[in-house]
């Protein structure tokens, strides 16, 4: 059987607006039906260029769009059939919330028991069932988020772009929107094109990820590889905490490598961006993976570190120590019953797994 083709492809996209810089740099992306696929990246970066060129209300300077294998480069955007839900929920005041979610079906010339239908349906979905009624400004700002999700998913598109759709949401409702919009397209396996800079919003609502940073795809890969293996200094930085030691391969044999840190020490590693001795290295680890008191030869890292901060944070202590020149180096140490041990001032050893520590880019 042939593989199934993309829903959306970007070939060769290239977006300027000056003719000069280059915001979106040669992008080349295929979204699978069916998939949650999340743009994310610091402000500035081309991830909400690439959304409005999707949607029709950018031009790409260059490269074609293709949407389900047709190019939709000339194609109006209210013509491409594509939900779109902004962080400004873009709601018309003047009308009704079902009256909201009755106009894309209007301008389709459904028929009147075919949009109440729809409209119930759409209000059903997104727990809204009695507020039909009532005008956007009657609702909280969640409630008016849901609306501008269920109006987007009222006249069954194909694919819903969402533009950093919860940011004016405070935290635990953003938290809970994240949970609804995941539960709402695994129910209804619509295609989701989701733009953010929210790091953990990603993590927790994505199939894969689109780590962007200046106008180019660092790493496209499902949420658990990006954090667990980040194949640049960039996105190891962007995605969760992370410690950085800076050195020189010293030595390097197949998948691991020695990098010599500038105070003279040895630091075993996976050898993920470097390829030769002499080569100057970044080298990244999550602060989950460092271990307090290892057991002697259990880790081929061991090393001194004098605790300076220690903040409890309810299900860890987290850790803030001088290590290797840096006073900046952090440990999540897990609030168990033995965590009583560390007191600031304190001269412990601290160690890691070789394979937990990799050597990136400069």
């Amino acid at each position: 059987m042939p593989a199934p083709k993309p829903l959306v492809q970007f070939k060769n996209v290239q977006k300027s607006y000056d003719g000069k810089i280059l915001v979106v740099k040669d992008l080349n992306l295929d979204v699978e039906t069916g998939e949650f696929l999340t743009m994310l990246g610091p402000s500035g970066s081309g991830k909400t260029t690439c959304l409005m060129m999707l949607a029709g209300f950018e031009p790409a300077t260059h490269g074609e769009i293709y949407l389900n294998e047709r190019p939709i480069n000339n194609v109006p955007p209210h013509k491409r059939g594509i939900g779109m839900v902004f962080q400004n929920y873009a709601l018309f005041p003047h009308m009704t919330v079902a009256e909201n979610l009755a106009f894309p079906l209007e301008v389709r010339k459904m028929s009147k028991s075919e949009r109440e239908q729809r409209v119930k349906r759409a209000l059903d979905m997104v727990q809204l069932g009695e507020f039909g009624n009532r005008r956007p400004a009657q609702l909280s700002g969640g409630q008016q988020q849901r609306v501008a999700v269920a109006r987007a998913l009222v006249f069954d598109p194909d694919l819903v772009l969402m533009d950093e759709p919860l940011g004016a949401l405070d935290k635990n409702l953003r938290e809970q929107m994240q949970y609804e919009i995941k539960h709402i397209h695994e129910n209804l396996g619509v295609t989701v094109v989701y733009v953010t800079h929210d790091q953990s919003e990603a993590l927790t609502m994505s199939n894969r990820i689109a780590v962007f940073n200046d106008g180019v795809i660092q790493q496209l890969a499902p949420p658990d590889a990006l954090y667990e293996r980040p194949e640049n200094a960039f996105v190891a930085q962007f995605i969760g905490e992370n410690n950085k030691l800076r050195g020189k391969v010293a030595d390097i044999d197949g998948d691991f490598c020695v990098v010599q840190t500038a105070e003279g020490a040895a630091v075993y590693a996976m050898a993920v961006n470097v390829s030769q001795r002499g080569e100057k290295s970044t080298l990244s680890l999550r602060p989950e993976r460092v271990v307090v008191n290892p057991e002697p030869g259990s880790v081929p890292n061991i090393f001194d570190a004098e605790v300076l901060e220690l903040i409890y944070l309810g299900d860890h202590i987290r850790t803030r120590v001088a290590l290797l020149g840096r006073d900046d180096f952090i440990i999540k140490v897990p609030n168990s019953a033995d965590h009583a041990f560390l007191a600031e001032g304190e001269v412990v050893s601290v160690g890691w797994l070789q394979q937990d520590c990799r050597a990136l880019d400069a």
